[in-house]
C-alpha cells in the first residue's frame, strides 16, 4: 500500500476513531485531538486540570478504542521504584522471578505524577524515554507502542513535587483540561446518571498503531516549515538575538531542540489526520501552544502583570 493511501486510511480511521470515543466522552475534542496526535507521533502527554474531569475515564475509553492495553498508577508520596517497575522475588524453586509491575502495558496513565518523590519519577522517566527498564541489573524492553499519559493538578501544591524542566521536556504535549460547557455538562449528567453504559469497540491492534507512526515519520516536509518550526522556537529564548521583546522581559529560560523536533512530529500527525500529504506552517501553528506551554519558563514579573504561557505563545505566532 502507497504512504498517500495510507494516509487516506489513517484519515477515515482518525474519523471513526473519534466518534467511538464521543460515545462516552462528551466535548473536550480539542483535548482528544492532542492526545491523539501523540499516540500517532509516539510522544507522551501530561494533562492539566482539576479533579473530575474525567481524565482517567478519557484515557481508558481511548486505549480501548486504540485496542492497547491500559494501566493506571496512582502516585502517592510512599510509592517506590519497585512498585511501578516490578521487582524479582525468590520462587519455589529457590530462584529468582521477575514479577512486572504496571509500567509494562500499552497505555499508562500516571495519576497525579507530582505527587511521588523524584526517585519514582525518575524510574518511569527511563521507561518513557527508553521504552525499556532495568531492574535488578536485567534489561526488560517494554510493549510497543507505549504511551504515558500523566496527569497534573493545577491547585493544591501542598505536598508535591513538581516535575523537573528535564523531566517536562519528554512530554511531547501539555495540555490544559478546562471545565464542560453549560449544555456539555448537562449531556454528561443524562449519560453518567442513568442505567446505559456504551460499549466501545477496538479500531486499531497494536501493530496498526506501530504502523501509521511509521508512516508519519516518513511524511516528507519542506525545509521552509522546519526552519519556521525551529525559528519559532529559538524565538523563545531570551538570549537569542530573535527574541522579542516579550520573551526577554517576561520569560527566563526558553525551549530546547527536543521543542523542534516535537513541533515537526506533531505537524506532521495533525496533516495527516487532516488528510494532508505535507505538512505547512498552518499545522505547525495548530500544535504549537500544547508543545511549547511547558517548556517556557515564566519570571516574577511575567506572574505579577498576569503573563501566562499561552498569551506569550500567542504572541510569538
Amino acid at each position: 500500500m502507497s504512504d498517500v493511501a495510507a494516509i487516506d486510511q489513517l484519515v477515515q480511521k482518525h474519523k471513526q476513531l473519534k466518534q467511538e470515543i464521543a460515545k462516552v466522552i462528551i466535548g473536550q475534542e480539542e483535548v482528544i485531538d492532542q492526545i491523539l496526535i501523540s499516540v500517532f507521533a509516539g510522544g507522551h502527554a501530561l494533562l492539566v486540570g482539576v479533579p473530575g474531569l474525567a481524565k482517567t475515564l478519557m484515557v481508558n475509553t481511548i486505549s480501548q478504542a486504540l485496542g492497547l492495553n491500559f494501566k493506571r498508577i496512582q502516585f502517592t508520596p510512599d510509592l517506590m521504584p519497585s512498585d511501578i517497575l516490578g521487582s524479582e522475588i525468590l520462587d519455589e524453586n529457590r530462584t529468582f522471578k521477575f514479577i512486572k509491575g504496571p509500567v509494562f502495558s500499552n497505555i499508562i496513565l500516571a495519576d497525579e505524577i507530582n505527587r511521588t518523590p523524584p526517585k519514582t519519577q525518575a524510574a518511569l522517566l527511563e521507561a518513557m524515554q527508553e521504552r525499556a527498564v532495568t531492574v535488578a541489573g536485567h534489561h526488560y524492553k517494554l510493549d510497543l507502542p507505549y504511551f504515558v499519559l500523566a496527569t497534573q493538578n493545577p491547585i493544591e501544591q501542598e505536598g508535591t513535587y513538581p516535575l523537573p524542566e528535564a523531566q517536562l521536556d519528554r512530554f511531547m504535549f501539555a495540555i490544559n483540561l478546562e471545565y464542560p460547557s453549560f449544555e456539555e455538562e448537562v449531556n454528561v449528567v443524562k449519560a453518567t446518571t442513568s442505567d446505559h453504559k456504551p460499549q466501545v469497540n477496538a479500531l486499531f491492534n497494536s501493530q496498526e498503531i506501530i504502523d501509521f507512526q511509521q508512516l508519519v515519520r516518513r511524511i516528507p516536509v519542506a525545509d521552509n516549515v522546519i526552519e519556521y518550526a525551529v525559528s519559532l522556537v529559538g524565538k523563545t529564548r531570551p538570549k537569542s538575538d530573535s527574541a522579542p521583546a516579550i520573551v526577554k522581559d517576561y520569560i527566563d529560560w526558553g525551549a530546547g531542540p527536543r521543542a523542534s523536533q516535537n513541533l515537526i512530529l506533531a505537524a506532521k500527525t495533525h496533516a495527516a489526520v487532516n488528510g494532508k500529504y505535507s505538512p505547512d506552517i498552518e499545522n505547525v501553528q495548530a500544535v504549537a501552544t500544547g508543545i511549547l506551554r511547558h517548556r517556557i519558563i515564566k519570571n516574577y514579573k511575567a506572574e505579577a502583570e498576569g503573563y501566562t504561557e499561552d498569551s506569550i505563545i500567542k504572541e510569538l505566532l
